[in-house]
């Protein structure tokens, strides 16, 4: 596969054929994926390959907790497990919370899991006395697991990074037996995905990219418009501009801006904002 269609079509595989993954293609996979850059280029992964299913029935164990709250939070209208806004649910809410099979079966229904692990002597956590959580140490390893799912979707196999077990980090060591030193950094399952997805839905640029400092004008190529620009477009080819007809043809507005290959969520907040109790 070329190299942005690898990039734009590597997704989030958690349903399984069952095939086997052979430790060639494994192997050819993390030969390639081990190219990924690295503070000092020290390389500090460790990848731990866990084929026993009683270990990979223990890690999905050990996802149940976080996965509960993920959902509970979720649930309750909030990003689950940020670290800036205090937990909405309660702690008998997450208890009570059923979490869907797919943040825990997966890991049991992979051909392998991959416990990509880092050595801590090997990364330079510059953020490490700053008052928040720390992100600077994951630009060491995450290059490096992006790498080896990008490879796996060129073999036609695939996986997805998972942190949840996580929570629980100790009892991975003592389960794998890692060292003190070393921090656990994604649990990766990978099989022959049921389905290999073409097209991901991700917002666009002018969303994310913007000149000179926050808040600054979006990045947009020469001639293009925004994303707003292309909404009110979109309304006015739709009908959707003249007030009486406007609660009829709402459905198919939404539809027709999504063709655009805009966000849901962005449309109606874009439509809220613009049109408010008229909607």
């Amino acid at each position: 596969m070329e190299l942005y269609d690898v990039m734009r079509t590597t997704f989030a595989a958690r349903s399984y054929t069952g095939e086997p993954v052979p430790d060639e293609i494994l192997y050819r996979i993390l030969d390639h994926a081990r190219f990924a850059p690295s503070g000092g280029n020290r390389q500090g992964w460790h990848v731990l390959v866990v084929r026993d299913a009683a270990a990979r029935d223990a890690l999905a164990n050990l996802a149940v907790p976080a996965a509960k709250r993920y959902t509970a939070q979720i649930a309750a209208g909030q990003s689950p497990w940020n670290s800036v806004e205090p937990i909405a649910a309660t702690p008998e809410e997450i208890e009570r919370t059923e979490p869907p099979s797919r943040l825990t079966e997966t890991f049991r229904e992979a051909s392998v899991v991959l416990v990509v692990c880092v050595d801590l002597r090997l990364v330079a956590s510059t953020d490490q006395y700053l008052e928040r959580v720390g992100v600077i140490s994951g630009a060491s390893i995450y290059p490096f697991v992006w790498n080896l799912l990008m490879g796996a979707r060129h073999e036609g196999y695939g996986g997805t990074i998972t942190t949840l077990a996580i929570a629980q980090e100790g009892k991975i060591k003592e389960l794998l037996g890692v060292p003190e030193n070393v921090a656990v950094c994604a649990v990766v399952p990978l099989g022959r995905p049921e389905k290999q997805l073409t097209k991901l839905r991700r917002g666009p640029v002018e969303g994310f990219a913007v000149r000179e400092r926050w808040g600054g004008d979006p990045l947009l190529p020469p001639g293009a418009r925004t994303v707003w620009d292309r909404m009110h477009e979109a309304c006015i080819i739709l009908g959707y501009a003249t007030k009486p007809s406007r609660k009829r043809k709402m459905p198919m507005v939404i539809v027709g801006i999504m063709e655009y290959g805009l966000d849901p969520d962005d449309i109606c907040s874009w439509l809220k904002a613009t049109y408010g109790d008229n909607l």
